[in-house]
């Protein structure tokens, strides 16, 4: 099942509902920038086995309207929007399974809309921040990914703009598993073909507003049953940033995918599959309205 979603006046987000009926749902919230189709077929297609599997694009990725130049908006809203994608399917509570920001999105939901999630799984994640940022305790990304990202403001041709995002996906991929090269260049050249040459460097979920997200301290009243997944070799939060994190959550506990840096990897995406269905409790998913 497929549809447009109506999340603000002329702004609508595409959609799609799969597996099979009455089964326990998944709301997957995908990381920053990236639409729907980013979460690996071999995940999507284990997890459709036995549960429903709800993705959506972001505002500003795939089909989704483009609206950020124009009109920007801070990055909260973007939880905001998971819950009306729950409303627009008739789903009152769903298993969040959010990575890298789409994590802290899904931290947001627990704190905001906890009567939504039956359960959440954060993967490749880091805790929202702490209101002083002065108080800072996670690392930051590797040496290596550091030196790409100081080059986002640089200008470069289009060719050199494939080459830049190449480098950085092999940087989130990490060392241990095998890298598509080839893949992901095509993947660029094409987006690179339909952004043209004006598409800045830096997506408009980077330059949103992330000033209401530090809401960390108040993780500790959180009481919905969460999934910690961590990567051994995340790039972008790497260890200790899940144990911070699971140290917020009363209701956590973690789990170490050996090898997985800050990319769903093909060949961990079975072993993400699998802690997600065995994390689904459900009876703690309903269809029908919300709850009021």
């Amino acid at each position: 099942m497929e549809k447009y979603v109506d999340v603000a006046p002329g702004i609508q987000l595409y959609a799609r509902l799969d597996g099979p009926a009455g089964r326990p749902v998944v709301l997957l919230v995908a990381g920053a920038n990236a639409a729907g189709s980013s979460w690996p077929d071999g995940l999507v297609s284990q997890l459709t086995r036995h549960h429903r599997v709800l993705r959506y694009d972001h505002r500003d990725t795939g089909r989704s309207t483009r609206v950020f130049d124009r009109d920007p908006y801070p990055v909260t809203v973007l939880a905001t929007d998971a819950v009306a994608v729950l409303d627009a399917f008739g789903i009152s509570r769903a298993t969040v399974v959010g990575t890298s920001l789409g994590a802290q999105l899904t931290q947001l939901l627990l704190l905001g809309a906890a009567d939504r999630v039956a359960s959440a799984v954060l993967l490749c994640a880091a805790a929202l921040p702490m209101p002083d940022a002065r108080q800072s305790d996670h690392p930051g990304p590797s040496p290596a990914l550091a030196r790409v990202w100081r080059g986002l403001a640089e200008a470069r041709d289009p060719a050199e703009v494939v080459e830049w995002k190449v480098e950085q996906w092999r940087l989130l991929n990490g060392p241990r598993l095998p890298f598509a090269e080839n893949a992901y260049r095509r993947l660029e050249r094409r987006a690179a073909a339909a952004r043209g040459p004006a598409g800045p460097l830096l997506g408009p979920h980077v330059r949103a507003d992330p000033g209401r997200l530090a809401r960390r301290p108040e993780l500790a009243r959180v009481r919905v049953p969460t999934l910690v997944l961590e990567g051994s070799c995340d790039p972008v939060n790497p260890p200790p940033c899940a144990a911070i994190l699971t140290a917020s959550i009363p209701t956590s506990r973690r789990v170490t995918l050996a090898d997985m840096a800050h990319l769903i990897h093909p060949l961990v995406a079975p072993q993400i599959a699998a802690q997600v269905a065995g994390f689904v409790s459900p009876a703690g998913h309903r269809f029908g309205p919300p709850p009021t």
